[in-house]
């Protein structure tokens, strides 16, 4: 049986982070979820939408991060539970709408889930969401482990119906994406009725229109609130405490770092000197609770990622409780002694701890470990970033790379964040040249293209994936138009949101629970737009290259869709068009011409160096078929052929 659907109380299941907060929500009875898709935040809602049918949810991958919210709010001044998913970046689209829930107020439970990436292993940044908390006066959850997700978010929607505030709960990488042993509560039965009521008193909360305005009572409203939730917390089984009564160090944590500490004591055997205090409701900061802990020491060491968002804040209550409490000596991110950056570990824990309290410790021998960091590096292969073998963005920017090469005028790409993010690295030919936020491209492009009057003569192109299109960079492109800046739109339409798992956009012909929807054509809407739209096949050179060309000498707003088939799509994946093969008589290698074109600049995974015969060859487990190497050979030593399976 499925943890979603499992209705035996205390079954225990090894669940991901991402999971429990899954099934917590079904045990807090949620009724409709809502995202865009981003790492490390996407299992939450196709989890949910597994459970759709059973649980009778309305589950959607909403066109980006801020309709997502308003999706899900809907639902909640209808009566509803909601919960709305997104990763960090997301938060910072969805914040103009987020201010305005929070003046608004909420009616059902609504959570926002942001599930964070410290350390940036498969973002563009590491940027921190805790503060819109705190900008916004909405209540702030951070679970701990596994248990605590579960449970922390059946809890929000309870916590969200008591304040009728929207709370924003968060996650982060090692949480979502590493698993767990997890107890499972009741599932209830489903609320299927859904009523919006707006005919009372204008600042009736349960009747009235749901407004931001008049701004004043509302913000009172929501100051109220957010003092209520303080009280709140300081009774909150999320916040714990291990340790002895007066320790000598006091560790305040909050989210998965509480485990990195909990080890780091116990490799140090400093269980006796050591309290940890881990904070599962980090904004606002309960005063009480905090006042007593910081009078049973002198010392205390701040462990969060990745900025100092809860060390800040309990700084600020420390120096207003000073009288009080006396004078601290804090250790933490702004005097260095944990990193500002990136993941914290056991191991940076550890050297805290043991220079704090002044502990001779040494894990592993530093000969050791040098010998034997030496001895792995030695073994393991060079992997570069790169795409995948087959991959359409290599072809494309194959493409681009070579007519902005013809051209010979220093054209440039502006691109974003996708798979073809990597157009910036010698896999795609170091080709894209500025790379921000979603839909930035286009909207950078549109500013490049406007400064012919100060002698920039430069061709401009922007390239964006099919889904960011929808996402953010429409209205960059109606503005390109508008102002009829000179630019070439590339849409690299890969038909689904490939880089975070294929999951459905609005230009796919089916939802997040795989029903059919209404498919929205990307040209028509460039073409309604009045730019000029031409199609074509990256994989097709000769033609590809031939209509950039043929478009770099004209001006305005130009639109080139370029359309392949993601070589890892659930409906290509493993299907080989063409059979490829290295006649290994014609092929010379370092020898021809080419120098090696194919395996030193072309770089396919899929193309492999075969040092002993001093010619390529195709490393037939991870080809894709996609035959486009045979039209980049020069000396048309590598064949492709239909394939015969």
């Amino acid at each position: 049986m499925s943890y979603h659907t499992d209705t035996n109380e205390g079954a225990e299941y090894l669940l991901m982070g991402n999971d429990a907060i899954v099934r917590g929500a079904l045990e807090a009875g949620v009724s409709v979820a809502s995202a865009y898709p981003g790492t490390p935040s996407s299992e939450i809602i196709e989890n949910l939408a597994k459970a759709s049918a059973d649980r009778n949810l309305y589950v959607e991958w909403s066109v980006n991060e801020k309709v997502a919210l308003e999706v899900s709010f809907a639902a909640s001044i209808a009566g509803l539970r909601a919960i709305c998913a997104m990763k960090q970046n997301g938060v910072n689209v969805a914040s103009d709408f987020l201010l305005h829930v929070a003046l608004s107020g909420t009616r059902g439970g609504l959570v926002l889930v942001h599930c964070e990436d410290p350390g940036a292993l498969s973002s563009i940044n590491e940027g921190e969401s805790r503060h819109f908390a705190k900008m916004n006066e909405v209540p702030l959850l951070e679970p701990g482990d596994f248990q605590e997700a579960k449970d922390m978010t059946k809890w929000a929607f309870d916590l969200s119906e008591e304040l009728r505030s929207i709370v924003m709960m968060r996650s982060v990488t090692r949480l979502s994406h590493a698993s767990g042993n997890v107890k499972i509560g009741r599932l209830p039965v489903p609320k299927t009725r859904a009523f919006f009521s707006y005919s009372g008193p204008m600042l009736d909360p349960e009747t009235g229109p749901v407004l931001t305005m008049p701004v004043p009572p509302h913000h009172a409203l929501l100051q109220e609130k957010i003092r209520k939730a303080a009280e709140i917390f300081e009774d909150s089984p999320f916040n714990t405490y291990t340790g002895p009564a007066r320790p000598e160090l006091m560790i305040i944590t909050c989210s998965a770092c509480s485990l990195y500490c909990r080890e780091a004591v116990h490799l140090l055997g400093a269980e006796k000197r050591t309290g940890i205090l881990k904070l599962g409701t980090t904004w606002p900061l309960p005063p009480k609770l905090i006042r007593k802990y910081l009078s049973s020491t002198d010392t205390i060491l701040f462990a969060e990622e990745v900025l100092p968002f809860m060390e800040e804040n309990v700084k600020v209550l420390a120096s207003e409780m000073a009288s009080d409490i006396g004078i601290k000596k804090f250790y933490g991110k702004n005097d260095g002694t944990i990193p500002m950056i990136n993941e914290l570990n056991p191991d940076i824990l550890v050297e805290a701890i043991k220079k704090i309290l002044s502990i001779d410790y040494t894990a592993v021998d530093p000969a050791y470990a040098a010998k034997a960091k030496s001895f792995v590096s030695s073994m393991a292969p060079v992997r570069d970033l790169t795409f995948c073998p087959g991959c359409p963005h290599r072809a494309s920017f194959w493409n681009i790379h070579n007519a902005l090469a013809m051209d010979a005028r220093s054209g440039f790409v502006c691109g974003d964040i996708g798979c073809y993010t990597l157009g910036f690295l010698p896999c795609g030919f170091n080709t894209m040249k500025t790379s921000h936020s979603m839909g930035s491209g286009i909207g950078i492009a549109c500013g490049f293209g406007k400064l012919t009057r100060f002698g920039m003569d430069q061709p401009i192109l922007a390239v964006c994936g099919d889904s960011t299109f929808f996402h953010a960079a429409i209205p960059a492109l109606v503005n390109a138009i508008h102002t009829k800046s000179d630019v070439i739109f590339v849409l690299l339409d890969n038909s689904g949101t490939a880089m975070t798992g294929f999951q459905p956009h609005p230009g796919t012909s089916f939802d997040a629970m795989g029903n059919g929807v209404i498919q929205i054509d990307p040209a028509a809407i460039c073409r309604s737009m009045g730019a000029t739209v031409e199609f074509a096949d990256p994989f097709d050179i000769e033609a590809t290259q031939d209509s950039l060309l043929r478009l770099l000498e004209e001006k305005g707003a130009r639109v080139l869709i370029m359309r392949q088939m993601c070589a890892l799509s659930p409906e290509k994946k493993g299907k080989k068009k063409y059979d490829v093969s290295v006649d290994q008589a014609i092929c010379v290698g370092e020898n021809c011409g080419c120098d090696r074109l194919c395996t030193r600049i072309f770089r396919c995974p899929g193309l492999v160096w075969d040092f002993e015969r001093g010619a390529a060859k195709i490393d037939d487990v991870i080809c894709a078929g996609c035959g486009v190497c045979a039209s980049i050979c020069p000396s048309g030593a590598i064949k492709k052929t239909e394939a015969s399976g």
